[in-house]
Parts: structure tokens; sequence; C-alpha cells
């Protein structure tokens, strides 16, 4: 079957002014998605110093674990929950329609997230993670809405490369929580200083504080806000109107206008299409065509995000060993924050963020699939480096312990974390594409909730042979997401209905199924005759 021509016209489009602009728009979803989620972590030490001291202990509060965790874990419940509503949504009513409603929730529960207000510290930390959760909800429809917006605009050059530039502005998101964060902390402090906590237990924590993270929450919503009206404005995909909704001559008027090209409709070719690609999601004709790949990217993003958001997370409890920052007892409760946000932003800013634009810039040349090996196999060494020689790195070589740490961000970055983000837009159908996309990142954000509630119990208390051993464990999910990642395909250079087999052609797991089958057959024949 040849393909339409409004797909040929995406395909073969010249990167142009509108490339630009979509990536700039659902890039800054994902920025907000990223400062939404991190910047907790710069505040939540901050929180228990507040709402949880005890004068009996002679140690500055602290957030028992199990609120600990919920504070910094619980969007992630709702961005899994919001991910799958929201993927599912994307393909029964279009990209566009529910596209606006996630920016919506953002903006709202950001706001009300640092309007978290109670009479005892048990109703505050309840508030909050309520809204956090509605903010993760709403942070989840981000993900397989921008993946699928961004795939099916792009053309087959330079797809991916698109793509990881939307996902990269996750690593600017992380960078802006740190910085957020350690320049009002700066500001407070310089407004109201206050002795160690070593000096005085009570005056070290500084009233205002509460002021201030509330503050490094609510300015989540800044950058949501920023793109509502362009999000809006966003045409619905031609891929979805011609080969979903079954119409051609919209699907050509709304590519024309934007790519600022003559496209003819073909409403016999777009009926073929459908006719041809009728299968549901839950059908055996969908798991001998896509299920080898619906299970490689759920269980590579699922084991990527065990690592990933441990290392988020955890990164204030290992920062004190690595020697980033003092010990509490000798800060008060606002120079912590601003030390904590110090060190996450250098660490970001060296590890994480030039990892993602290396996947940018070489995810065409290299390949989806060398990408994602090369990163979960240095992700594994460098863990498991870590975890052996954790005492000694802590004790004798600091620096090195920082190096090899934020080795671990870059590969995350320049590897998995970027991968597992694109190559569930790419190999689907249309039909179900933010649908399967959305299964990957929720079994993603499973594997954040793992690294969440189970990895940083290990960590929070900051003992010694408790993390060397949590990162011997990630270590091992590296590993295991190494081998998980053969059960995927390259798919740079071909276009999205020729890698899922929607133009007719086989896809390339199914033909590799039927010949193993004609071959069988073949042999069983010979066998036979001799």
């Amino acid at each position: 079957m040849s393909s339409l021509a409004v797909l040929e016209a995406l395909d073969s489009a010249k990167t142009q002014w509108y490339h630009v602009t979509a990536i700039v728009i659902a890039g800054m979803g994902f920025f907000t998605d990223a400062y939404d989620l991190f910047c907790i972590s710069t505040v939540s030490k901050l929180l228990g110093r507040l709402y949880y001291f005890d004068p009996n202990s002679g140690k500055p509060g602290k957030l028992p674990t199990t609120v600990n965790n919920f504070v910094t874990g619980v969007a992630l419940f709702g961005t899994l929950t919001g991910q799958l509503v929201f993927g599912w949504l994307g393909d029964k009513l279009g990209r566009k329609k529910v596209y606006g409603i996630t920016l919506i929730i953002m903006v709202m529960c950001a706001i009300f997230s640092g309007l978290s207000f109670g009479l005892t510290a048990k109703s505050v930390m309840i508030s909050l993670c309520f809204f956090r959760f509605w903010l993760g909800f709403g942070i989840g429809g981000d993900y397989p809405l921008s993946a699928t917006i961004m795939s099916e605009y792009a053309n087959k050059r330079t797809r991916g490369a698109f793509i990881a530039a939307v996902f990269a502005m996750q690593g600017v998101g992380i960078i802006c929580a740190g910085l957020v964060s350690m320049i009002l902390s700066a500001l407070f402090l310089q407004n109201y200083p206050a002795p160690s906590f070593n000096e005085d237990h009570v005056l070290s924590t500084q009233p205002e504080g509460d002021f201030l993270w509330r503050i490094v929450l609510m300015l989540g919503a800044v950058p949501a806000l920023l793109t509502f009206y362009w999000r809006m404005k966003m045409p619905e995909t031609g891929r979805y109107t011609a080969l979903i909704e079954g119409n051609a001559k919209q699907a050509a008027t709304d590519m024309a206008r934007v790519l600022d090209i003559e496209i003819l409709a073909e409403q016999e070719k777009v009926a073929q299409f459908k006719s041809v690609n009728q299968y549901p999601l839950w059908s055996n004709e969908f798991f001998q065509r896509h299920g080898r790949h619906l299970i490689g990217t759920m269980t590579t993003w699922f084991l990527l995000d065990i690592a990933f958001y441990s290392q988020n997370l955890t990164q204030k409890d290992i920062f004190p060993a690595m020697g980033m920052i003092p010990d509490a007892v000798n800060m008060n409760a606002i120079e912590e924050v601003l030390k904590t946000s110090r060190a996450m932003f250098l660490i970001a800013f060296f590890g994480t963020f030039p990892g993602y634009w290396f996947t940018v810039i070489f995810i065409e040349k290299i390949g989806r699939f060398k990408i994602q090996l090369m990163g979960f196999f240095m992700m594994s060494v460098f863990m498991f480096i870590i975890g052996v020689k954790y005492e000694y790195l802590k004790d004798e070589s600091k620096t090195l312990f920082a190096l090899l740490y934020g080795l671990t961000f870059f590969f995350a970055n320049f590897g998995p974390n970027s991968t597992t983000f694109v190559l569930p837009a790419e190999l689907f159908p249309t039909r179900v594409r933010s649908t399967c996309h959305a299964l990957s990142a929720a079994a993603g954000k499973a594997g954040a909730m793992v690294g969440s509630f189970g990895i940083q119990s290990y960590t929070v208390k900051g003992d010694l042979h408790q993390i060397s051993r949590a990162m011997k464990i990630l270590a091992v999910t590296n590993f295991l997401g190494f081998l998980c990642t053969f059960l995927v395909t390259e798919t740079k250079g071909r276009s999205l209905e020729e890698i899922s087999g929607e133009d007719g052609r086989e896809s390339e797991l199914t033909q590799s199924t039927i010949m193993t089958m004609e071959n069988g057959g073949r042999n069983g024949k010979q066998t036979e005759m001799m």
C-alpha cells in the first residue's frame, strides 16, 4: 500500500520554524513536570525541621521515614494514574483535546500545594500529599501526549532528536528546581540569619522558612501558564486526523497550513489504512505484531526509573556523605536548603543536563538501541563501584565519589532515561500509540515508586552499609535493564507507518515470526521426505 500524501509530507518535510515551536510548547510541559517533581527534594528537610522538631532528641527535626517517602513520592502515584488515563483519552478523543487539561491541573495543584495549611503537622502533610497527588496526575498526562504529538509532527530523519529535545527540557527543569530554591533560600538567609543547630536548637529553625517552601512549590505554576495559549492553538496531528478520525481533507488542510505546502486529500487511501489496522490493543494480532516491543518498553522503563528516581530523590541524603554539604547540626534550617539546592544544581548542571543534550545530538547518528544499551551498562558499572567502595569513597576520596555519582546521572540521560521516552512514541500504531506510551511510562512510574518507597528507605537514615547496599541493588537493576533492551528494535530513519506495519507492510517482528514459521514448515517437510 502506498503511503498517504499527508504522511509523506510529514516524513519528508524540512525542519522549519513550526517544528521548533512544537518542541518549545511540548518541552515547556516537561520543564514544568521536572521542576514540580524534583523541587520537593530541596525543601523536604526544611519540612522536617519546621514540623517535626523534638526538643528531647538533640537533633534537627526530620520527617519520619513514612512521611518523607509519601511527601517526596506521592506525586509519582498521581503521575502513574494520569499517564494511564490521559494516554487512553489521547487515543480516544484526540491528542489536542486533552492536552490543555493536563496544564490546567498542573497550574492549579502547584499553587494549592503551596497553600497546604493546617493546625497540626499531620494535617499540613496530608494536605500537601493530596495536592501533590493531583499535581502528579496532570504531569502524568504530559508524558504520552507530548511524546505522541512530537513523533507525529516530526520528519523521519530528525524525529528521534525532536522527541529527545522535548524530553531534554526535563533536565532544564531539574536545574531550575535547584537554582530557584538556591536563589530564594539565599535571599531568605540574608534577611533572616540564624545560628546553627549546635549553637541554638530552637532559633536555628527560622519560622520564615514556612514561606520559603511554599513559594518554591507554587512557582511551578508559572511555566505551565506561559505555554497554555500556544498549546491550545496547536492543530490536531495529521496522523490522528487522517488515520483515526478518517478525515483526509482536514488532515491535509491542517498540515498544509503548518508546513506551508500543498497536500492532496486522499479519502480512499485513508479508508484502506483504517481497514488494515482495526485490531484492538488487547488482541492476539496486536501481541503477535507488537507484544515483544511493548514488554520491552515497559520493562526497560520500569528498571530505569528505579535507579533514576532513587538517584534524584535520595541525593539529599547522599550529599552529606559526599562532603558536598555539612552535617545538619552545623547549619540552620534555611542554610540547609541553600546548600542542598546548590549541590543538586551542580550535579544536575554538570551531570544530568549534558546527558540529555548528548542524546539529542547523537540519537540519529548512533541510534536509540545502542545509546540505551550503553547507558544501562555504564550506570551499572558506576553504581557497582560506588556500592562496593562506598566506605573508601566516603572517607578517602570525596572528589572521586562526586565524579562517579555525576557520571551515573550523565549516562542515565545519555542513555535509557531519554531513549525509554523516545521508543514507545515510535514503535506502535497511531490508533494505540498514546496508550502504549502511557503503559510504558506507567511501568516507569511503578519503578519510580519502588525507588521512592523502597530504595529511599535505605538512604534516609544516612547509614553507611544501607546506602552501600542500595547502590549495589541499583547496579543489578541497571544490568537487568541492559538485558531487557534486546526486546526492542532500532527505529531511526524509518517512517512511523513502516515501523508499525500500518502501511500494509509487515513490521520487523511479524516478518521474523512469519519467516520462523515458514522455515519450520519447510524443515518439517524435508524431514518427512527423508
